[in-house]
């Protein structure tokens, strides 16, 4: 046993373990790449529908893909003639926002870009998943999900409305103008929820982003719901330490 565990103590063994973290790293080395990320942690993809949402060649995008199953960041499987992708776990979720961490506090261009693109597009604070929750609880907040349909009907935040950000402009009336109005999309930079919020302004809406978006709301154990526009569908409460995302 003791000559077991001096041979796994060799510096050898740690450097060739920390090979193996690199190359995970190395797969994250893309911007494309982590679009996709974005995009597969909604739900699952084909790689035709990947290409469309993160405006690639097919051939570009399934070689983005190939290095990020191949660093076991993502999962496939065949149907027909079609490949669909998924996240591998809700590890890849948690990941990519340490990585978002990281970058905003220490990196100075990713935290000048946030500033003078996201921040001042909405200088309001954005809403917490805890002060959302504890609203929603109280009645008072209508919950706004400007995701494409098909995403919301994966899984949404409990209670939500579906007005995807094309469709806003002619389905305002559905808002409602008696609650403020708290919308999000797919993580904190998404430009849908930052577009939805500047159009409802100024049509005279009490609106405000939420502060991430739906992977990290259902990562947190917070009540989802998979179905239809207007809510309806089972609700969904996974554990916070072990939450996994459900398909339909």
């Amino acid at each position: 046993m003791l000559n077991r565990l001096a041979e796994i103590e060799k510096p050898g063994s740690k450097r060739v373990l920390y090979e193996h973290f690199a190359e995970v790293a190395r797969a994250l080395g893309s911007g494309h790449r982590l679009e996709l990320l974005e995009l597969l942690a909604q739900g699952e993809r084909s790689v035709e529908e990947l290409t469309e949402l993160a405006g690639l060649a097919v051939a570009n995008a399934s070689q983005h893909l190939h290095h990020l199953r191949r660093a076991g960041l993502v999962t496939s499987r065949k149907e027909g003639r079609f490949v669909f992708y998924r996240l591998s776990d809700d590890a890849v979720v948690r990941l990519m926002g340490s990585l978002r961490e990281v970058a905003e506090r220490n990196y100075a261009e990713a935290a000048r870009v946030v500033e003078l693109y996201f921040r001042r597009r909405d200088a309001l604070e954005p809403v917490s998943r805890e002060e959302l929750l504890r609203r929603k609880r109280e009645g008072s907040v209508t919950v706004l999900d400007v995701r494409p349909a098909e995403e919301f009907a994966v899984g949404h935040i409990e209670g939500a409305i579906n007005i995807p950000i094309k469709e806003l402009e002619r389905r305002l009336a559905e808002v409602g103008r008696g609650r403020e109005v708290v919308a999000y999309c797919r993580g904190p930079y998404c430009v849908m929820s930052f577009e939805a919020v500047a159009r409802l302004r100024e049509r005279g809406f009490k609106v405000r982003r939420l502060v991430d978006g739906y992977p990290e709301w259902r990562l947190a154990g917070l009540p989802v719901s998979a179905g239809l526009a207007g809510g309806r569908g089972r609700r969904v409460v996974l554990p916070r330490a072990t939450a996994k995302r459900r398909t339909k």
